[in-house]
């Protein structure tokens, strides 16, 4: 396969490069070699950047050609200006190993379906590289199995789809497959943002909703006036220490806690919602249940406002850089007819190991939760199922009920378990659900102590 003949080429350089720089070098590199290919149906390509001329270069360091080359695709494409690396040419670099790795490249034609070819390996390589990079690899890599989850539930198949932490844009890519959409981002990671940028640009999707530069969301929104029509995110979880504006009109329904940047993702999500605008959000379990600091209260102005459509608890092990139990929060301005209601599912027990350590959710479970989801939001239109509760995994509650549970939102304890009334749970199911739950919230404090000794060691 030509991924695995690129990815082993690409490793014979990984002893000799920053490993920080180590994605954008060899994407950069595959992109490169892909707009020879595609030379003037996609990208303009200077005679002396394409992929042949730098392969015939004789000199002794073929990264200057490299740089070279990268410079003049970004003059003559505005879309890429300032994404490109130029990192080719550079004494750390071992060039005999360069030119290697340039010539496999050259064997593998990006001809045909060329932008299909590409996309695929560059989606490939994302995915090995957040193998190997364990916990970092969070700053720019969601899990595909649960970039399908949110695009399945929301379909944004229209309109302007926005991601304010957009990774390396793996939620554009797969919302970009259902096309007739504009896509708008941000990214505070510099590197990352140039993947995304070259991401979107390989799939056909224009990159310049991106902006011209990376920047923070909360402290440097490039975006303001935006309505959305979608949005799909998957924020740092429990970020702390994130720059706060106490005055910050995004706080509509309360000032979040600086420990933790939960309800400010939110409420930042909320406030780029357009009129029918809807959302995904992968977050933290903690951000269904938590009070400290006033999230309990912002929690509640969130659902008496009758924003919260759906809440998913996901299964553990999804996440490879972290080990934190992680849900998903739909938000809709157009409940149409599930007005006061919300949709509760517990997927906690779907999903398959593909190892002794991650977990990937099958297409199969993926259609599970998004039919059950789509039979209960569209009673009236969804003609080939109707939505029954089903106990231990979908459970359909009225803000009344919501109430009584002090606006707590884990699925768990609305559904029951299986074969059960979920509103007559037996004590001791109840004692192990709550127990499973205790046991997760004693994880999330070892973590936080792990943290919290980590900087005391850092103090000088």
């Amino acid at each position: 396969m030509i991924q695995d003949i690129l990815w082993k080429a690409a490793n014979k350089l990984r002893g000799s490069i920053d490993a920080a720089q180590y994605k954008e070098f060899v994407l950069g590199l595959v992109f490169l070699k892909y707009v020879s290919d595609t030379a003037g149906s996609v990208f303009q390509v200077p005679a002396d950047a394409r992929w042949e001329h730098l392969a015939a270069h004789t000199g002794d360091r073929i990264g200057a050609p490299l740089d070279a080359a990268m410079d003049a695709i970004m003059r003559a494409n505005p879309a890429l200006a300032g994404v490109l690396p130029r990192i080719f040419d550079r004494d750390n670099v071992d060039q005999d190993r360069l030119r290697e790795l340039v010539g496999v490249i050259g064997d593998a034609r990006f001809t045909g379906d060329a932008q299909d070819v590409l996309g695929e390996v560059y989606e490939y390589f994302l995915e090995r590289f957040a193998r190997a990079e364990g916990k970092r690899a969070g700053e720019f890599y969601t899990p595909a199995s649960v970039v399908r989850l949110l695009v399945e539930m929301l379909r944004p198949d229209h309109g302007r789809v926005y991601d304010p932490c957009c990774g390396s844009g793996g939620m554009f890519v797969q919302a970009g497959r259902r096309k007739r959409i504009t896509v708008f981002g941000q990214e505070a990671n510099e590197r990352t943002w140039r993947l995304a940028k070259m991401n979107l640009a390989i799939h056909g999707i224009d990159p310049h909703g991106l902006g011209d530069r990376w920047a923070d969301t909360f402290t440097d929104d490039r975006h303001p006036a935006l309505l959305a029509d979608f949005v799909l995110a998957n924020p740092p979880f429990n970020m702390s220490d994130w720059p706060r504006r106490q005055d910050d009109p995004r706080w509509r329904y309360g000032l979040p806690p600086r420990g933790n940047a939960n309800y400010a993702w939110l409420q930042h999500i909320i406030a780029k919602l357009g009129p029918t605008g809807r959302a995904g959000v992968v977050l933290a379990n903690g951000s269904m249940s938590s009070r400290p600091a006033g999230e309990g209260g912002i929690r509640r102005a969130i659902v008496e406002d009758d924003l919260v459509e759906c809440m998913v608890a996901l299964p553990p092990n999804l996440f490879r850089t972290t080990a934190i139990p992680a849900c998903v929060w739909f938000l809709s301005r157009d409940k149409r007819e599930r007005s006061g209601q919300v949709l509760f599912i517990d997927a906690r027990g779907l999903g398959t190991m593909t190892g002794r350590t991650e977990r990937v959710l099958t297409d199969t479970d993926v259609m599970r939760v998004a039919d059950t989801f789509h039979a209960w939001r569209n009673p009236t239109i969804n003609t080939t199922m109707s939505y029954e509760d089903t106990p231990g995994f979908a459970y359909a509650a009225n803000l009344d009920e919501i109430r009584q549970r002090d606006h707590a939102l884990s699925p768990g304890r609305y559904v029951g378990t299986p074969g059960t009334d979920p509103a007559a749970e037996p004590l001791p199911d109840r004692i192990a659900r709550l127990t499973k739950e205790l046991e997760a919230c004693l994880d999330e404090s070892r973590r936080r102590e792990d943290v919290l000794r980590d900087r005391l060691r850092d103090l000088p």
